[in-house]
């Protein structure tokens, strides 16, 4: 069999999330703003499976430290553009991809053409400070336009997602199989009650799909106790030993999987509270011309739901596999798949009337988007994120940050340090430098750095703002986490920009893709303990 060579290429990562998420990613516009260390580590990882394009935003000249920590720089690049040298030995990484750069410093772009980011699938943004990264995030908040802040100090690593909303269809769950044994639809329930076991002889009787097996037995349980399921434990014991009784040999490992899936049997299929939610956002109910597919799909559903599936989401149509013959299974099989695409169908008829309704072509959502709604339907998931001026300014959770901060094994200390360094950045345009503790030398005066002023600004900074937050406690050793955060100087290292990159471009392609979960919304990365630490701030 011939297999053409993106799929040769790309074989083990269509696995993870298929064509669909392939093209998403191929189509996918990434910003990379200043060309470090960290944010090159996040580029190649996002570079090696293909995003179509990639763009370092940067006005920075290669230095000796940036030779010296960035994989993709040496020495023959000093003093050259770090957002060209970067790009050039990026873009070797994969053919397929195109590689530009703009030779700006972000500051001056975000303050004079900030529209210039909104051309981007993602943003990320790397040693953006404070001030700068408000009025970024604000901007690419209003257009939806995801943005990821990644700062690495030192032995510390940071990111955090920032965008309205984001929406996932292919969360990819354990499985995805519905086999509606208490609410059997007509075509399997007629086919169970058809199937004859008493003049099957041993050999077919040992094939009996236990689909088939827990609805025979379910649909006996029900004539019995006027339609009700096996409520108490009792009952199920009971209906179970039904199902035992139906044995003819002891090793007939069917109705040894009857017996072990009969709760199935048992649990009356409904709608999850969470996706009930979904159905009943805002979002869901008031379609617009700015819909998404996502919510005009998830409107379709829940009419769906209300009329043709008469209280539940589309049939997933997955069988999982089972002790049968292969015409029992394929028969089985046939039958959840073609209620599968009656479901789908039925929800792409409503899909085509929302469209119609509001103006829109019936072409606006492919038919496959549609399929993969409605065998998904079941673990769909929105994500709304807090955006940076809330965090920053309007609402900072207090009473959270007060309760991790006081826990020793979380790493909140470090989201505190790093904001107090933004400030100390704000006012001198350096970070604080390990250098001024120490002067040279290891004279007792020069390590007392609680004597330093810059280490008394610092610190300032930090009970300044927990004061802000009414965090009256400091957390214990704080002079401890000062010293570490200003022996690094604002640095980054080779090995946390590394683990970072593989962090952050996990999260970018789950963002790009739509599919699997991202986190909500901060990670912090303690690379002396080895701990990492999510956080919704």
């Amino acid at each position: 069999m011939n297999i053409d060579k993106k799929t040769q290429k790309y074989d083990r990562q269509l696995r993870l999330w298929q064509a669909s998420g392939q093209l998403a990613l191929e189509t996918s516009k990434v910003c990379l703003i200043n060309g470090t260390a960290t944010g090159c580590e996040i580029l190649k990882d996002l570079i090696l499976p293909g995003i179509g394009s990639f763009t370092v935003v940067d006005g920075e000249r290669v230095d000796g430290s940036d030779a010296g920590i960035n994989f993709f720089l040496d020495a023959d690049k000093i003093g050259s553009s770090r957002a060209q040298a970067v790009t050039e030995l990026l873009q070797e990484l994969n053919e397929d991809v195109k590689g530009y750069h703009f030779v700006e410093d972000p500051v001056v772009l975000i303050e004079n053409q900030p529209e210039y980011f909104l051309q981007f699938t993602i943003v990320i943004a790397t040693e953006l400070h404070e001030k700068f990264l408000l009025k970024l995030a604000e901007i690419l908040w209003n257009a939806k336009v995801p943005l990821i802040v990644v700062r690495s100090i030192g032995f510390i690593g940071y990111f955090r997602i920032v965008v309205p909303e984001h929406t996932v269809v292919e969360t990819h769950p354990e499985n995805v199989v519905d086999l509606r044994i208490d609410t059997p639809f007509p075509a399997i329930e007629k086919y169970a009650k058809n199937l004859d076991f008493d003049s099957l002889d041993d050999t077919d009787h040992a094939h009996i799909p236990y689909v088939i097996i827990l609805l025979k037995y379910l649909d006996q349980w029900k004539r019995e106790h006027d339609g009700n399921l096996p409520k108490t434990y009792s009952e199920k014991k009971e209906y179970q030993s039904i199902i035992a009784r139906g044995k003819r040999t002891i090793d007939e490992e069917n109705f040894g999987e009857a017996l072990t899936n009969a709760w199935k049997a048992c649990t009356p299929n409904k709608i999850t509270r969470e996706i009930q939610e979904i159905l009943n956002d805002p979002a869901c109910e008031n379609i617009t011309t700015k819909s998404s597919s996502f919510w005009i799909i998830a409107r379709a559903i829940r009419d769906f739901v209300t009329n043709e599936g008469q209280g539940l989401l589309p049939l997933a149509g997955s069988v999982p596999d089972m002790k049968s013959d292969t015409t029992g299974y394929i028969t089985l099989q046939t039958i959840y798949r073609q209620k599968a695409k009656e479901d789908a169908a039925a929800v792409r008829a409503r899909v085509n009337d929302i469209l119609i309704s509001i103006g829109r072509t019936t072409d606006f959502i492919r038919e496959e988007e549609i399929d993969s709604f409605c065998k998904h339907a079941a673990y769909i998931k929105v994500i709304r994120y807090r955006s940076l001026q809330e965090e920053y300014i309007s609402d900072p959770k207090k009473s959270e940050i007060n309760r991790w901060i006081q826990d020793p094994q979380e790493n909140i200390i470090y989201y505190v340090l790093i904001r107090a360094i933004d400030r100390f950045y704000e006012s001198h345009q350096r970070y604080p430098d390990a250098a001024t503790f120490f002067n040279g030398d290891n004279s007792e005066e020069a390590a007392s750095e609680e004597s330093t002023t810059e280490f008394k600004e610092l610190k300032t900074n930090i009970q300044s703002m927990l004061e802000e937050w009414k965090i009256t406690n400091s957390p214990e050793h704080l002079d401890d986490f000062i010293h570490e955060m200003c022996r690094a100087g604002g640095s980054e290292l080779p090995n946390i920009a590394a683990l970072m990159g593989g962090l952050v471009s996990q999260e970018a392609i789950k963002l790009i893709t739509h599919q699997y979960i991202p986190i909500n919304n901060t990670i912090i990365f303690d690379g002396v303990k080895s701990t990492s630490s999510t956080y919704v701030l």
